[in-house]
């Protein structure tokens, strides 16, 4: 909460600069006023944790990842899409490291606190057909593949569903 107080303090005097500057015909400044209002702007409806962490998960360096990720000691403060997808990030934290039980209940955590965006859906139910599909639970993994599929819209994952699907008529 704190955190939230400090940025719409920032704001309100960036803001405050803002309006002085173009008034006293300082056009420049007041230009740079105006997009530093808005880098904080943007940082207060997107954690800057998350955006840390998917920069580093798009490295492929998880290490690194888990390290900014665990500066979070209370994510249940965050809103509740920022909350989403720290448990979204988390869960493919711990998939990278073969850890399925806590990347199954992140992704599960996730879904259930509402992720916004459909293919990050499509993303987490497919990580958890995988996870069932290796514990051997047929069934499930066949729910949650169906659930991936309606989320996959733009048919990026349709790779992946059918090398899930080839791999399940295995077991």
């Amino acid at each position: 909460m704190l955190n939230r107080i400090i940025k719409f303090t920032l704001i309100a005097i960036v803001s405050a600069s803002m309006v002085y500057e173009f008034f006293q015909v300082n056009i420049g400044n007041g230009i740079m006023y105006l997009l530093l209002d808005g880098i904080i702007v943007l940082l207060l409806f997107k954690h800057e944790i998350n955006l840390l962490a998917f920069l580093q998960i798009r490295r492929s360096k998880f290490d690194s990842a888990r390290k900014i990720m665990s500066w979070v000691k209370k994510p249940e403060q965050m809103p509740i899409k920022q909350q989403a997808y720290f448990y979204f990030l988390n869960g493919l934290i711990e998939s990278q490291n073969n850890s399925m039980t806590k990347s199954e209940k992140h992704f599960k955590k996730a879904l259930n606190t509402g992720l916004s965006m459909d293919h990050d859906k499509a993303m987490a139910n497919l990580n958890l057909a995988g996870i069932a599909m290796a514990r051997r639970r047929k069934r499930e993994a066949m729910n949650y593949m169906a659930q991936a599929k309606k989320f996959d819209k733009a048919k990026l994952l349709s790779d992946q569903i059918k090398m899930l699907k080839g791999q399940m008529g295995r077991i």
